[in-house]
């Protein structure tokens, strides 16, 4: 099978290495706006040449969308009106709603199959993609009903073998999820980060005393603007109603605090740790 990834950072250059590793494709098309990631996916092997969209899917079977949300959105409407009966076109977007709104009634709506594979790391670009990045993780597939049969069978074989668990929800439900899960680890991450750099002045003692935990909890502030404001922006209401409550969350702690209510503190932590039951 010859596959196109349009984006080769993170996602989709980690995905051209596992396609090629499992045997789910032979040849791999990059498509990218960025002429230097294109040139850098190729020196590194993992893609086997570059090509302009239109190019690349006149050869290729197999379509997938690595790119930001706001440019999936331009361009999802004119690939669907290029695609052949034998494409099967794949995104990897991390909010689903709105993509899955804009293709509703489309004639060739059947070929597109809206997958979000729930793996990453904070860096992107291509030197960024590593071997094995979605193992044991979960890819979930939205509104498969819409989509072909044929199409749905070629990316659940693809998810089978490059061995992640496999889920089915509607875009709704995905992007509500997500926002709990996901995207409130990165806002609150990105705030924490400014946190420390406005009252941490010496950004020597930081590099100094940063320990194990902090290092964890910040991590995901070094994940890109371009990815992610257009996550934010378009799942905007499920992150508003997750920060509402982290803050009042927050807001609490720091009444305990300021009240100097230990007892109360200690029951709320005890609580927190609840969350050692689900995530073993």
């Amino acid at each position: 099978m010859i596959a196109t990834i349009v984006g080769t950072g993170l996602i989709g250059g980690s995905l051209a290495i596992s396609l090629k590793e499992k045997g789910i494709a032979n040849w791999i098309i990059g498509v990218d706006q960025n002429e230097s990631n294109l040139q850098k996916a190729k020196e590194l092997q993992i893609i086997d040449e570059g090509a302009s969209l239109e190019d690349a899917m006149q050869r290729s079977e197999l379509i997938i969308l690595a790119i930001p949300v706001d440019a999936l959105l331009k361009v999802m409407p004119s690939i669907l009106d290029s695609a052949a009966s034998n494409h099967v076109i794949m995104d990897v977007g991390s909010t689903k709603e709105k993509i899955l709104q804009l293709v509703a009634g489309h004639p060739k709506r059947g070929r597109f199959v809206a997958a979000h594979p729930m793996a990453g790391t904070e860096y992107s670009g291509p030197e960024a993609a590593i071997r094995n990045l979605f193992a044991q993780k979960t890819m979930v597939l939205c509104d498969v009903k819409n989509s072909d049969e044929d199409a749905l069978e070629v990316i659940e074989n693809m998810v089978d073998k490059l061995q992640m668990r496999l889920v089915y929800m509607n875009a709704v439900e995905h992007d509500l999820h997500t926002a709990y899960v996901s995207h409130i680890s990165h806002i609150t991450s990105f705030a924490l980060a400014l946190t420390v750099l406005e009252k941490e002045k010496e950004q020597g003692r930081i590099f100094e005393l940063a320990s194990g935990g902090f290092e964890s909890t910040v991590r995901l502030a070094k994940s890109s603007p371009d990815m992610w404001v257009p996550i934010f922006k378009h799942n905007r209401n499920n992150v508003l109603d997750v920060l509402e409550e982290h803050i009042h969350q927050l807001q609490q702690m720091k009444q305990l605090l300021e009240d100097e209510d230990y007892d109360t503190f200690y029951k709320l932590i005890q609580k927190s740790n609840k969350i050692k039951k689900i995530l073993k």
